[in-house]
């Protein structure tokens, strides 16, 4: 292995039934190197982990670690992590109500005897050593996530890592704890550690990485120096598409406005998770709650679609007083939505692409009138085409997606119902590019062809471009109501700061 150099992946190929998800992929980290791994959901990227991690046994290639003769045989995460290679998921897999150095040391001693006070030292001493701001005795669960994630990066640094990936470590933090975290990522590049940085958030891409390795459909588009790959040149790699193309495919349209009609209207609606706040949408309309992190975007559609308990409030649907205390009530008056976490509340893991599609519906119908086996496959057909959804077969279960393709199969779910109301929370967040703008596409598609639809993401830019009226929220209040020139980033942000209400 060539100086300089802590891993090489070599010809790497994987296969599942009816899918080649990765096709002699080649990959190089170096010493000290944040190397950011990019594609669009389906490219191969947590494929490619999955593989370096022992997750997943290679079809065919070879590894090779710094410190090793010859290639490496990993086949399972304990056999990654004993070699040094670790890993930190998005998702935290530490334990919440254990304490700080309980979770940076727990099953890595075989004494009979475990000598916490010890460990408490230890723990203390590499929690000031990488500037982490946790206390060792502090139970994890009263740390922020960016602090989670911080002590799962400890934890792994601690047991001598060479390689460290972080899967979409930025994707619930606010703009401090991303500093925060990218700080420490500095601090472990300096003393040599190589890091793998997965992420879809494009600018963090170029404010801390030095190399992008693309892949798009399983095979190698190539690597790339940060200062050699302009950003939108990137998202072309990764789309596959000339410049020219992403030009047009960039002019998502005019945001739609409504016609007048309103098609909901909520009065003080409260709930166990919002204060009493008035809302309306007109047909046509794209509207959007947005705000910081616990700004309460999320909880005042979950009222609306009864999704949390109901505790006040009047609500017109058409005009005429319903009774909304249920996501059933909801869906009865054609409502759809679309949750914020999708793996918590949207999909059903074991189940196949075809039954998530077709569950919203059925339960709209009612058990009595089960939807028959042939309308079913007519149904999925269909919307797998509509959206594209990339998937072995309409049989394969939904957890085997990727991330974008989840979401696209909770979408077509929903449009399956034809409500007149569809919200939409997070749609975009933790998918590609290109997916993004797709569904950007489609809610304004929608909007056109009569559908109201409240649309929200943490990315302003997103809102702005689709939306053509913002509410804006602080501490769980609505502080400002945005239209027309009024909708631009600066004014968001002044609203949500305090400023003069428009």
């Amino acid at each position: 292995m060539e100086d300089g150099i802590v891993l090489t992946m070599r010809g790497i190929s994987k296969s599942f039934p009816g899918v080649r998800a990765l096709n002699e992929v080649d990959f190089t980290l170096r010493k000290g190197e944040i190397h950011a791994l990019m594609g669009e959901n389906g490219a191969g990227k947590s494929t490619l982990i999955k593989v370096l991690t022992g997750v997943y046994p290679m079809d065919e290639g070879e590894i090779y670690l710094d410190g090793h003769d010859g290639a490496v045989s990993i086949h399972s995460p304990q056999d990654a992590q004993s070699i040094g290679i670790s890993t930190v998921y998005q998702e935290i897999t530490l334990c919440p109500n254990l304490t700080v150095a309980e979770n940076m040391f727990i099953g890595r001693t075989s004494d009979k005897l475990v000598h916490w006070k010890e460990y408490e030292r230890r723990a203390a001493e590499i929690l000031d050593n990488l500037g982490i701001p946790a206390r060792p005795n502090q139970e994890l669960s009263r740390c922020s996530l960016a602090v989670q994630q911080m002590v799962a990066i400890a934890r792994a640094v601690d047991m001598k890592c060479k390689v460290l990936i972080l899967d979409e470590p930025t994707s619930s933090l606010d703009d401090k704890e991303v500093a925060m975290l990218f700080g420490l990522m500095r601090d472990l590049k300096s003393r040599g550690v190589g890091i793998i940085f997965v992420t879809h958030f494009l600018e963090q891409v170029y404010e801390v990485s030095d190399r992008i390795t693309v892949l798009r459909n399983g095979q190698l588009v190539g690597e790339f120096k940060v200062e050699d790959l302009p950003q939108v040149q990137l998202v072309a790699e990764m789309m596959g598409k000339s410049l020219d193309d992403l030009a047009e495919l960039e002019q998502i349209g005019q945001k739609t406005g409504s016609s007048g009609e309103c098609v909901y209207e909520a009065e003080q609606l409260s709930s166990s998770e919002c204060r009493p706040f008035d809302f309306q949408i007109h047909r046509g309309e794209v509207n959007g709650f947005t705000g910081l992190l616990g700004s309460g975007r999320s909880e005042s559609v979950r009222a609306i679609f009864g999704a949390d308990h109901v505790t006040g409030g009047k609500v017109q649907v058409d005009g005429k007083d319903v009774h909304i205390s249920k996501p059933h009530d909801a869906m009865i008056n054609g409502i759809g939505y679309l949750p914020e976490d999708r793996k918590r509340d949207g999909i059903i893991a074991d189940l196949s692409v075809r039954d998530n599609i077709i569950l919203a519906l059925q339960v709209i119908q009612g058990m009595n009138h089960p939807i028959s086996k042939a309308k079913a496959e007519a149904f999925a057909d269909e919307y797998i085409e509509a959206l594209q959804i990339k998937t072995a077969s309409k049989e394969t279960p939904i957890k085997s997606l990727s991330g974008g393709n989840q979401q696209k199969v909770i979408l077509a779910r929903w449009l399956l119902t034809h409500p007149q109301y569809l919200i939409l929370d997070e749609p975009t967040r933790g998918i590609d590019v290109g997916t993004k703008l797709e569904i950007q596409k489609l809610v304004l598609k929608l909007a056109d062809e009569g559908m109201s639809i409240t649309f929200i993401s943490s990315e302003i830019e997103e809102m702005l471009r689709t939306c053509s009226r913002l509410i804006v929220m602080r501490d769980r209040k609505i502080v400002g109501e945005l239209t027309g020139e009024n909708l631009t980033e600066a004014q968001v942000m002044k609203t949500i700061a305090g400023g003069t209400q428009q």
